[in-house]
């Protein structure tokens, strides 16, 4: 295979990626059809199956590919350092993941995406929660662990990671009421932190008063 051979096929297989993730985030998987996607791209329908095998493959590998592209461009490297201080560890995470929600370039497509497969779940959701999901409240559990103290019970730290992601993802799946109700506070790149900013300041007095709560029951 020559040079420009291998480069058009590659262009072709992330072409068919790139567009995939659009009109599978606009249709969601079941009304996207795979001549939609092809003609968007402008290639052969059989390219579908030359590539990916089936719609479904071609749909797994877009949801996995908007999971990766968003996690380039926000990784969560911070996070991760387990030098930091627990809460300065919490505060990275959390402004991490709602500028990743809220996030209107390219990554909107992608953002939508995986807000349909979790909205409207196919198989692909048990190997996106393996790969994506579940690393990232891995993530949260251990930081929340630390603040609540090593002593907490599964349940209160499981409810606490839920807590957190649920106060940054209202931003997300309720952004056409908030815009509505209180377009403030998240119209732009600074109202956004401020807002993560106030869910940082929320969640850490939350977890204090929780783990104090823990000691002062204690018998």
């Amino acid at each position: 295979m020559g040079i420009q051979e291998s480069i058009n096929l590659e262009s072709t297989f992330d072409r068919l990626l790139q567009v995939a993730v659009e009109v599978f985030a606009e249709n969601g998987f079941r009304a996207t059809t795979v001549r939609e996607i092809c003609c968007r791209a402008n290639v052969n329908v059989a390219s579908v199956n030359y590539y990916f095998r089936s719609k479904e493959a071609l749909y797994s590998k877009a949801l996995a590919f908007a999971f990766e592209e968003a996690n380039r461009r926000y990784p969560q490297d911070a996070a991760l350092d387990k030098q930091l201080p627990s809460e300065q560890r919490l505060r990275f995470f959390i402004e991490n993941f709602l500028h990743k929600l809220l996030d209107e370039s390219h990554l909107g497509f992608h953002s939508k995406l995986i807000t349909r497969e979790i909205a409207e779940p196919t198989r692909a959701l048990d190997e996106i929660i393996s790969t994506a999901i579940a690393p990232n409240c891995a993530l949260l559990e251990e930081i929340i662990r630390q603040i609540l103290g090593q002593n907490a019970t599964n349940d209160s730290v499981h409810r606490s990671v839920i807590s957190v992601l649920g106060q940054c993802l209202m931003y997300k799946h309720s952004r056409s009421v908030i815009d509505r109700l209180y377009p403030y506070v998240i119209a732009d790149q600074q109202a956004i932190q401020a807002t993560a900013d106030h869910i940082v300041q929320f969640s850490l007095f939350a977890l204090n008063r929780l783990a104090d709560y823990r000691e002062d029951s204690a018998p």
